[in-house]
């Protein structure tokens, strides 16, 4: 018999987890508990996204920062943006991400002041250890930087820090760290020059309305 990734055996009775090692009743009852906090996170990033189409920023950003985003002055995500877990993302000020982007959020994401990101976006933070017996996962913090630029269907990896001021190609598959002023792209990216603008102060302005 089945309760979730919990099993049922008749020696004695015994709890057992999915791969069928038995468990003391409190390691089986923190895993109950552990996965029904999952199902409310579920439920919670399920409205989240929901709320992330409502053409409204200012409503958008209020259910954001309700749900633990750290989202500075001015800054925004437009429509459609999606989250694992939103507690652990940080923005700076005058920050415009663009629309369906993805952030994960199960690991630490920190993203600059003055960085202009566009449309859909996808950090990673988690990915599973192939050489683990258990699949486990290995989660990584990654850090944008201030005054950068990330173009559209960009794919960040775990453990990514990109300097301030450094340019992201479209399309770009971030594996490696890059460098303050450096613009890459490509799939894995890789530096293919560098931004002429040395000294960086200028502000994004306005999002637009209604997305």
């Amino acid at each position: 018999m089945k309760i979730g990734n919990l099993g049922l055996t008749k020696k004695g009775v015994s709890l057992v987890d999915k791969d069928g090692k038995i468990l003391s009743f409190s390691t089986a009852t923190n895993k109950i508990i552990n996965r029904f906090a999952h199902y409310f996170l579920d439920l919670d990033l399920f409205l989240l996204w929901i709320i992330g189409y409502i053409p409204s920023h200012l409503i958008r950003k209020f259910f954001y920062l309700l749900s633990g985003i750290k989202l500075g002055r001015g800054s925004t995500f437009h429509m459609g943006a999606r989250f694992y877990q939103p507690k652990n993302i940080s923005v700076g000020d005058d920050t415009i991400i663009g629309d369906h982007a993805f952030i994960d959020g199960r690991a630490k994401v920190s993203i600059g002041s003055h960085t202009d990101i566009a449309s859909q976006l996808m950090i990673y933070n988690s990915e599973h250890d192939l050489s683990d017996s258990a699949f486990k996962a290995i989660e990584e913090p990654v850090t944008i930087g201030d005054y950068c630029f990330i173009g559209p269907r960009v794919i960040i990896m775990p453990g990514v820090n990109i300097g301030n001021g450094a340019v992201v190609a479209g399309g770009a598959v971030v594996t490696k760290d890059v460098l303050g002023g450096s613009i890459v792209g490509g799939v894995p990216a890789k530096l293919i020059g560098e931004r002429s603008l040395k000294k960086y102060q200028y502000k994004l302005g306005r999002p637009r309305l209604f997305q």
